[in-house]
């Protein structure tokens, strides 16, 4: 299995054969399973199946190729295969190409729906990405959780932060103040997941702002999962803020959301 680059915290430094991974994600039934995971969460064959909209048989040899090329793994429970991204550099990477990728066409008031809804707050990996992701930066940076920018991606400064990929360019740090108010929401900062930055932003492709990446972005989400402050929506990334995680968000963080 390929490693992560956000593992490494270093620029691949080998030739890659993109040709290989852009042919594997180019077929159409593989490109709407990979993108059924990256919201992170492991899905078996036959949801990944109804998603594409093919058969068990035929989702089989595609996740063979997947699995095989290092894009995706598999843990088997009891009599059902599991499938997920191989890491958060997958996801990045579906989320580059999808800013590049001419529109799909709608066609029906389900897929405005369900556009609609990504741009409003949806997954990236594992964490908040959307309008609900950057305006949850937002609240970090104005309650001094964390510290070192406003959260808003300027072109014509950046050196080499682009839309849809890692941030490079800034360098947040969690404050203090912000260890004790995350504290109070369950958040543990000294446990934050090894063998990845703790603090990272990416750029977020459909706001152009900034959102909390990392692995505090991972631990925070997995918080307002657990406190049912959001839960998953109909579609694969597509997340929704309860009323009980609205009252939450501007009570400790002073997040209010639009109607």
């Amino acid at each position: 299995m390929p490693k992560s680059r956000e593992s490494e915290g270093e620029p691949l430094k080998q030739q890659t054969d993109i040709a290989r991974a852009a042919a594997l994600i180019a077929d159409p039934s593989r490109a709407l399973m990979l993108k059924c995971l990256a919201d992170g969460r492991p899905l078996p064959a036959s949801a990944l199946a109804g998603e594409a909209g093919i058969s068990a048989a035929t989702a089989s040899v595609h996740l063979a190729k997947l699995v095989e090329c290092g894009f995706v793994t598999v843990v088997r429970q009891g009599r059902y295969r599991y499938y997920s991204l191989s890491g958060p550099d997958l996801s990045a990477a579906l989320e580059a190409l999808a800013l590049i990728a001419p529109p799909l066409p709608i066609t029906s008031l389900k897929q405005s729906n369900r556009t609609n809804a990504l741009h409003r707050s949806r997954t990236c990996y594992d964490h908040l990405a959307g309008r609900l992701g950057v305006g949850l930066m937002r609240a970090l940076l104005e309650r001094g959780v964390l510290t070192g920018y406003d959260g808003i991606h300027r072109p014509e400064r950046a050196v080499r932060d682009r839309v849809s990929s890692y941030g490079h360019d800034i360098s947040y740090e969690l404050t203090d103040s912000g260890r004790e108010q995350l504290g109070e929401l369950g958040v543990d900062t000294d446990r934050l997941p090894p063998r990845r930055p703790a603090i990272r932003y990416c750029v977020d492709w459909s706001e152009h702002q900034h959102h909390l990446a990392g692995g505090l972005g991972a631990v925070l989400t997995s918080r307002l999962f657990e406190m049912d402050w959001v839960r998953w929506g109909a579609g694969p990334r597509v997340v929704h803020v309860t009323d009980a995680g609205a009252a939450g968000l501007e009570r400790s963080l002073g997040l209010v959301l639009e109607p």
